[in-house]
């Protein structure tokens, strides 16, 4: 069953997007691969800008076990778009993260989809308790 399109309110975190030229396939819009490294930039951008995240050196680190995408309207370069976040559930070890992707000025979502990031130790790769200052963040964007 085709999920109900998500409007900018379901939401708690908007981030522009620029899409690029190499985005675009043959059909003269953004791949639908493309859609799911949108989402991956925009949570693990905002990790890294709000200090939750080195990507080279964090004892702790989140890998994507699940995710999905639903697709409601094209998009494509040049369009710089808006990756919208929140977070639906917050686990000992894991978020699962809703995520869209917006056209400038539109209410409704263009795609939408989610994301489960489980955190690992980055050694062993054994799941381990969600940082506290990562889940104090992920807390604010809870819907």
């Amino acid at each position: 069953m085709r999920p109900a399109r998500l409007t900018r309110g379901d939401f708690r975190l908007f981030r522009p997007l620029p899409t690029r030229w190499m985005d675009n396939d043959v059909y003269g819009h953004v791949n639908n691969v493309v859609y799911y490294s949108l989402f991956d930039t925009a949570v693990n951008g905002w990790l890294v800008e709000q200090g939750l995240l080195d990507i080279a050196t964090s004892p702790a680190i989140g890998l994507v076990v699940e995710t999905g995408c639903t697709y409601f309207q094209s998009i494509a370069f040049p369009e710089t778009i808006e990756a919208a976040l929140a977070v639906t559930a917050l686990g000992r070890s894991s978020v699962r993260y809703r995520l869209a992707i917006f056209k400038a000025g539109v209410e409704e979502a263009a795609a939408q989809g989610h994301f489960v990031h489980v955190y690992v130790d980055r050694a062993t790769q054994t799941p381990v308790p969600l940082p506290d200052p990562v889940r104090a963040a992920l807390e604010t964007l809870v819907v």
